[in-house]
């Protein structure tokens, strides 16, 4: 950073040092103001000349009488003397002596010589150590306003690449209104989502080894009674196949949350449904699988939305929050599953009859690996709202819950036509 910022001092520097020297050159040129001790000479020499002219034209009374007045009035050391030498006319004038012939006698008139100091001898430099001055510390200012933001900004970009994401400069632009401070805003609004994905990933990474870990001790579990008691190896292997299963189960989940995840950037691989058909299709096998719970499924779901998705992960999505619906609503109960077709978005409802979740969990459940508080275990590790709200904002719509009167949880979910760049519906929200 030294290195920029000289450069910004000599840039700085070099360009108010020529530009007042070509001030004081046109002043010095013009002659605007002329210096102190000039003016000094010229009021000495003026007195010497009026002097003389009274000798020559009144005599040496009057002349006299003026030097004895003029003494007394602004003193100069201004005298009237006849030196003896015969010669002494034929001296040269000085700037502070003259030589006046009156009637054959020789005249020698005298002021005393201005005080000299140290800016008298310096006077035609002062202006260029002004200048020195005057720009080697505008420069410096400035170079300093100039160098500091991109010092924060190096000392942050530092932090980052050494994993501290709770590194912000913003609170150090006060005062600056500029893009300097408009880019250290975006720089700590990028730490901020960096910490949160660091965060997201330590999260998942300890849910996942945590749901790992009950199948694999299950498993383990199951090779110690093998082991143990060979005869008992039907049952064992039967319940190392359930745990398998739900390893795999697992295992697939946290890869399409992986992958929705990472790919939030690229592009998807869309083609042309009729959404709404699709929901068709999931609530057919639901409402298959509902009745062995004795539960209902009540449908407004008609009319036809033909959009541009990525099947799959639409799929996932819409069956997701079904299969949930169906999971955690009470027996005996009703799900209803309505549809709203705009022109450009549809907008599904899924509401069941279940405990719902506590308020401040509306927005926790779709994070992955998290249930409501008093959610009943039915299987499941946590994942499907968290691949439906990833699915659904991928395509640029939305998923909410709230709380119905009636009680149990509403799942709403709000799918554009077309896609729309990641984070825009949100940023409408």
């Amino acid at each position: 950073m030294p290195r920029l910022f000289w450069k910004f001092f000599r840039i700085i520097w070099l360009t108010l040092a020529a530009s007042l020297a070509v001030i004081i050159l046109i002043v010095k040129l013009l002659q605007a103001v002329p210096f102190a001790g000039e003016l000094e000479q010229e009021r000495r020499a003026l007195v010497l000349n009026l002097t003389a002219n009274i000798l020559v034209e009144d005599g040496e009374d009057a002349a006299a009488r003026f030097v004895s007045t003029s003494e007394k009035t602004q003193p100069l050391g201004l005298s009237l003397a006849k030196p003896a030498q015969a010669d002494a006319c034929a001296g040269k004038n000085t700037v502070t002596t003259r030589s006046v012939l009156k009637d054959g006698v020789c005249y020698r008139l005298s002021v005393s010589a201005p005080a000299s100091s140290i800016f008298d001898n310096l006077g035609p430099f002062m202006p260029w150590f002004t200048i020195l001055i005057a720009s080697t510390i505008a420069a410096g200012a400035l170079a300093r306003y100039l160098i500091r933001p991109v010092v924060h900004l190096r000392d942050g970009l530092s932090a980052l690449a050494h994993g501290r994401f709770d590194f912000r400069i913003g609170d150090k632009m006060a005062g600056r209104k500029d893009e300097v401070t408009a880019l250290a805003y975006d720089f700590d609004a990028s730490a901020a989502r960096l910490q949160e994905l660091q965060d997201a990933q330590q999260r998942l990474f300890h849910d996942v080894s945590h749901e790992l870990r009950s199948p694999l001790s299950r498993l383990q579990a199951a090779v110690g009674v093998l082991r143990q008691s060979p005869a008992k190896l039907g049952a064992m292997l039967d319940r190392m196949d359930r745990e398998v299963e739900r390893l795999d189960t697992l295992v697939g989940e946290v890869l399409t949350l992986a992958r929705l995840t990472a790919g939030s950037g690229r592009p998807l691989k869309t083609q042309t449904l009729d959404v709404i058909e699709l929901l068709n299709e999931i609530l057919g096998d639901a409402a298959f699988e509902a009745q062995a719970r004795e539960v209902t499924i009540t449908t407004s779901v008609d009319g036809v939305f033909r959009a541009e998705v990525e099947g799959e992960l639409i799929y996932r999505a819409l069956e997701n929050v079904v299969r949930n619906a169906v999971k955690y609503t009470a027996e005996h109960s009703r799900i209803s599953v309505s549809c709203e077709v705009g022109p450009d978005r549809l907008t599904i409802r899924v509401g069941d009859q279940g405990p719902g979740v506590g308020r401040d969990e509306l927005e926790r459940i779709f994070q992955p690996f998290s249930r409501g508080k008093d959610a009943v275990p039915r299987g499941g590790y946590g994942l499907g709202l968290a691949i439906t709200r990833q699915a659904i904002e991928r395509h640029g719509g939305r998923v909410h819950a709230s709380l119905p009167k009636a009680g149990g949880l509403a799942i709403m979910l709000e799918l554009p036509r077309r896609p729309m760049p990641y984070g825009v519906a949100g940023d409408e929200s």
